[in-house]
Order: structure tokens, then sequence, then C-alpha cells
């Protein structure tokens, strides 16, 4: 009974490095994930082509030349104007991409939580991300026209990049921001009306609210944004993705070395569809 008073006076004081050896722990056994990352969804490409739609390696895109058939006045009995539209083409190549994981069998047995498993879906989280980046450095930097801002993006700037799509028939849908940009809207009044916002949900996909009829989407800086650039894009006519092989998993076996594995690989290529339905702007 006198070493259990002891122990109980141990406790009670929380203070003595007996005591808190003695309290128990509990090992939390569920990892605590990083943060999702706000990336660009796929509904903003004009165009997707899956694996059916690519019969080889690659698959040539089609475009009309914009303005170039015209219609003319003709004199009575005179010959009429021959004119045609003119194309172009473009073609595109999926790149893969991949990671290869391995685990120990010992690793897999006294592991908190399934290893493997959790390597494999960071490994997803990886791959949307790349996707992210090569929209972005492979179709929207490749804009038609820039708006060059100050130290923090204006609505001037802004209604400028719309004109740019706008002088050349294209429509601004979508206003694509980075986290500094993010932060100058915030303090402009045109947005910041609460009427301006959408929902939770809609908030909680990189969606942000609404500016001069345009959705306004936040992209990670993580993920291939730069901070300080945003970008306003026709989502009809901007960037095309083809996906030759959509995300895969192949998980092997390696005895000899004791460890079970996957490899993770994707075949995908991201290109600006019509440059000029695309005006980027860039503050410091």
């Amino acid at each position: 009974m006198a070493d259990m008073k002891y122990i109980k006076e141990l406790l009670s004081t929380g203070t003595a490095t007996e005591g808190s050896l003695l309290i128990p722990k509990k090992i939390y056994d569920t990892i605590i994930e990083e943060a999702n990352k706000f990336l660009i969804p796929r509904s903003e490409a004009a165009m997707y082509f899956g694996p059916g739609q690519i019969p080889n390696s690659s698959v040539d895109v089609d475009l009309v030349t914009p303005n170039k058939m015209d219609v003319r006045s003709i004199a009575e009995g005179a010959e009429v104007f021959l004119d045609e539209p003119e194309y172009e083409t473009f073609n595109l190549k999926p790149t893969k991409y991949g990671v290869a994981i391995r685990i120990t069998r010992e690793l897999l047995e006294d592991g908190k939580w399934n290893m493997l498993q959790h390597a494999i879906m960071m490994a997803g989280k990886r791959f949307a991300e790349n996707e992210n980046s090569l929209i972005i450095s492979d179709a929207l930097d490749n804009a038609g026209s820039t708006t060059s801002g100050g130290a923090a993006v204006t609505i001037s700037n802004i209604t400028e990049s719309m004109y740019d799509l706008e002088e050349n028939d294209y429509e601004p849908t979508s206003y694509l921001v980075g986290t500094e940009v993010l932060q100058d809207l915030r303090q402009i009044d045109t947005f910041a009306e609460a009427d301006k916002y959408g929902n939770r949900d809609m908030m909680e996909k990189g969606f942000v609210g609404t500016l001069y009829g345009m959705n306004v989407l936040r992209a990670s800086s993580n993920a291939g944004m730069t901070k300080t650039t945003s970008y306003v894009y026709d989502k009809n006519n901007a960037f095309v993705i083809a996906e030759k092989r959509p995300i895969t998993i192949e998980k092997f076996e390696m005895p000899s070395f004791d460890m079970s594995g996957a490899v993770v690989t994707q075949r995908i290529k991201v290109r600006q569809l019509r440059a000029n339905a695309i005006s980027k702007i860039t503050s410091s």
C-alpha cells in the first residue's frame, strides 16, 4: 500500500521525472497526411484524348486557322473570287512518367500501417501534381499575350488580359491564380464582396469566387504554379490533354531481397490548343 501511495503522489504532481514515466502513453497508429494541394481540374481542358483515341504513340490535332477565308463583293458578270479555309496541325506524343516503390518485408510486417499501400497513394498525388505542372509549363505559359503588372495585380491588369482574349474572339471563362495573386484579389472590393464567393464545396476544389463572369481558381505554388503569376483563359480553347496510359500500378515481389514493391507509371502530354485563348499576367 505504501508503494501505491508513493506512485499516486508522483502522478499527482505531474512534475517529477518518475511521475511522467509512469503515465501511460498511447502511440497514435494513424499517419497524419500532408495537406492536399489545390490543382487544376481536368474539366478546364478544352479536349481530352484517352487511350482509345490514340491508336499509336501519338495523335494529330487539326485546327482551322482563324480568319483565313474571305467573302468579297463581285461585279455583275465578273469571276467569283477563289478562296478556301486554311488548316494547321500539331502532334501530341505522350511522355512516360513513373516511380518505383520497394518496401522490405520487415516494414510490411512491423509497420503500424500498410507501407506499400500508403506509398502508392502518395505516388498518385505526385502524378496529379505533375499533371498540374504540365498544364502550366507546357500550355498556359505559352500564352499568346502577356500583361505586366506591378507589385500587386490590379483590376486593370485583369481586364487588359480579358481584352486580349476578346480581341481574338475568345471568351474569358477562367482565371487561374497563385497564392500571392489571390491575396491581391482579396484586397480588391470588386472581388471581395460576399456574393462573389461560391459554396464551401466548390472552394475546397480550388474555386474561390467569380470575377466579371470568370471562375477564379487557385493552384498550389508547390505544384508548378508561380505565386505571382495568373492566367486568364478560354477553357474551351486553351489546352488539351492526351493520355495514352492512365496512372497504372503494377505490383511485384523480390524474393531474393525479401521485398515487395510496385511500379506506378503514366503516359501523358499537355499542350496549348490556341495560344491566343490564353493571357498571362505577371506581377512582382
